[in-house]
């Protein structure tokens, strides 16, 4: 045994046997005295206590809180376990609990696993609230967002998905308006983007959208980007980079971009059309967002530009990745086919058939057997019909009844060779029907 252990022994037992402790003024006076020259001995006749219990202060240089002797635990080294599994399923102590039995065959109640990782969720509430302000230097990043609000447009509230994109230096917003918010408009958006500002960033920070990212990983930040994603970051050369999962904020600066939008932008506004309300995007956008002073760095927006225009990536000509579509739709009863929750009509001799679909340039082209069958403009409305008459053309209920000159007339064919004359079998019969 030690000395040190054997001091707290002492103080142990004097505490059990009901003998006073010494004040922190009388271990300091003890302490004083023992400078001046008194031994332990004299000391512990002084204040009345155990000569070990003096030589235990003094080799703590005065008063110590009494320290109670820590127990082991099944739980003892198994901390960093603890942590992944808590974070990983976003603070369930149950499910960790449940999971140290299947792993490790520890049983222990919900409550002593709720102790044991107190302080992890301390942190995993501070995590959720906190914002770390972050800057990018000029060229580095891009922040784009879909926010969803409801628009007049004539008499009718329509419901609009806007894209909302924020330059990480200049914090120069792009603000993009579309009925849906698929990965076509994610792409359209982008590019529609890129366009206005004249050239690409290094990176683009996005949110956890399905129809950009199939994977993240909460615990080990993994990321599986969508393949035709990836092919349109090659595409425009930027490293698409994904915030963490569930924490939208992390995005910091874009996340307030779409509220600023919806608030300024939109504001209850009411537009004759759908054109007019587009055009008033891009005049928000030129006349108000780039010349408002930023309430961060104090300066407007395209005066901040200036000094990050020079160092986006130019265009350099490329077309547009989404300019070409592939697809393949059957021919529906109503002579129609699907594309976009758009019908557009095609040849009704081919219900049933299965015929190729190409977008491009804003025409819809449609095949059959190598042969164009109908050709559209594309829509950018939503559950619309375009019909060309001339597909319905014998069609009951499209220009009357079926007109018998348009369908193929059947030649006549012979008689079976199997087919008897009906007196060939009265005759087997032995008489007449």
């Amino acid at each position: 045994m030690t000395k040190m252990e054997s001091g707290e022994d002492s103080l142990r037992l004097r505490k059990t046997q009901g003998e006073e402790m010494l004040q922190p003024d009388e271990v300091a006076a003890m302490v004083r005295l023992h400078g001046l020259g008194w031994g332990s001995k004299r000391l512990a006749r002084e204040f009345g206590c155990a000569r070990n219990t003096v030589r235990h202060y003094l080799r703590q240089g005065g008063a110590a809180p009494f320290r109670q002797p820590r127990r082991g635990s099944v739980l003892d080294g198994l901390d960093e376990w603890l942590r992944e599994r808590f974070f990983r399923h976003a603070g369930n102590a149950d499910v960790v609990r449940q999971e140290l039995a299947a792993e490790h065959g520890i049983v222990l109640s919900l409550r002593h696993v709720e102790r044991r990782v107190a302080a992890y969720r301390r942190l995993l509430r501070a995590e959720a609230v906190a914002t770390v302000r972050f800057e990018t230097p000029p060229g580095k990043q891009l922040q784009i967002d879909f926010g969803e609000t409801r628009v007049w447009i004539g008499d009718e509230r329509v419901r609009v998905h806007l894209f909302v994109a924020t330059l990480g230096y200049s914090r120069r917003n792009y603000a993009w308006a579309s009925l849906r918010e698929r990965q076509a408009d994610w792409f359209e958006g982008i590019e529609a983007t890129f366009a206005h500002f004249g050239g690409v960033p290094e990176q683009i920070l996005l949110d956890n959208a399905r129809a950009l990212v199939e994977h993240h990983d909460a615990g080990t930040r993994e990321v599986r980007f969508n393949a035709r994603f990836h092919a349109f970051a090659r595409h425009w050369g930027f490293q698409p980079k994904a915030c963490a999962p569930r924490r939208a904020r992390t995005k910091g600066k874009d996340e307030r971009g779409v509220g600023y939008v919806k608030k300024n932008a939109v504001a209850g506004r009411h537009f004759d059309s759908w054109a007019a309300f587009e055009a008033h995007l891009v005049h928000w956008c030129r006349t108000i967002a780039d010349e408002r002073v930023h309430g961060t760095t104090g300066e407007k927006p395209i005066v901040r530009f200036e000094r990050e225009a020079g160092l986006l990536r130019p265009l350099g000509g490329r077309t547009s990745f989404g300019q070409l579509r592939d697809l393949v739709r059957r021919v529906q009863a109503d002579c129609a086919i699907d594309v976009d929750t758009n019908s557009y009509s095609v040849p009704w001799r081919l219900i049933g058939e299965t015929v190729e679909v190409t977008i491009c340039a804003g025409r819809l082209v449609v095949r059959h057997a190598g042969e164009i069958v109908a050709d559209h403009p594309v829509t950018t409305g939503r559950r619309q019909r375009i019909t060309d008459r001339a597909h319905l053309a014998g069609v009951v209920g499209a220009d009357g009844p079926v007109r018998r000159e348009n369908l193929p007339t059947p030649e006549p064919s012979a008689l079976p060779s199997l087919l008897r004359p009906l007196s060939e079998y009265e005759l087997a019969a032995g008489g007449t029907w």
